[in-house]
Order: structure tokens, then C-alpha cells, then sequence
């Protein structure tokens, strides 16, 4: 285990959380212990936690190991994303960061690096959702 560094990220994206373990491999992705397209049921959701990877070029370079909890698949697999996108910077941290070929730039770029803050607004009284008034009725 002496030359096999751990890279880890962590990622939130709505309810979700995952944690993000990456380690010099051939590619294998594995959710929650299962194969990531036996956990998706989407292959959308695949290839939306796929693309920090797909940008970077580094597809076949890491295993992937991801513990997420809460939420939904959409959310799961955004927390995921970002969780990736934390592990290759964690990776690339000696690199330049203004030079083109860094995995920042490359990241910062493509919009992976932001976490996306925008979770369900709470439902208020007297309405029948967050801003869902119910209907109006004249008689």
C-alpha cells in the first residue's frame, strides 16, 4: 500500500451526501459496495457522475469507491460529481493551477467545481406547497 494513494472528496448536492475514495486503477466505479450501473437506474445519472472524469481524461486511470446516503438518484449522483471533482483536485494539487493542462482549470471551466446550493424550499401555512396557494373559488 506504499505507492497506492488514497484520494478522497467529499460531495452534497440536495439531501445527499456521498464520500468519494479514488485510488490508481482500471476504472471500476462502485456505489454502496454495488456496480454503479447496477445502482442508477438511469444511465443519465452515470454519465453525469462520469464527467469531472470524461473532462480530466482519466476514465480508465481510478477505481472509485463511494459511499451516499439521502435523496434521490438526481441528488446522489450530483453529490457524486462533486465528491470526484474534490478527489482530482486533491490528486492534481502540485500542478500550477494557471497552467491549461490542470485538472483546476480544466474543472473550474467545465462548472464542476461549485456546489450546487439550491435544495427544496419548506412549504408555509395556509399554502398546499412552498408558494402553491390553493384555489380560488368565487362562490
Amino acid at each position: 500500500m506504499a505507492n497506492k494513494r488514497i484520494f478522497i472528496g467529499t460531495g452534497r448536492r440536495k439531501s445527499s451526501i456521498a464520500q468519494v475514495k479514488m485510488v490508481p486503477g482500471t476504472g471500476k466505479i462502485t456505489v454502496n459496495g454495488r456496480d454503479v450501473r447496477d445502482f442508477f437506474p438511469y444511465e443519465t445519472n452515470v454519465m453525469d457522475l462520469k464527467q469531472p472524469l470524461v473532462a480530466t481524461k482519466t476514465e480508465n486511470t481510478f477505481d472509485i469507491e463511494v459511499k451516499v446516503n439521502g435523496g434521490g438518484f438526481t441528488g446522489q449522483a450530483g453529490a457524486i460529481r462533486l465528491g470526484i471533482t474534490r478527489a482530482l483536485l486533491e490528486y492534481d494539487k502540485d500542478t500550477d493551477p494557471t497552467s491549461e493542462t490542470s485538472f483546476r482549470k480544466i474543472l473550474k471551466t467545465a462548472g464542476f467545481i461549485t456546489r450546487d446550493s439550491r435544495v427544496k424550499e419548506r412549504k408555509k401555512p395556509g399554502l398546499k406547497a412552498a408558494r402553491r396557494a390553493p384555489q380560488f373559488s368565487k362562490r
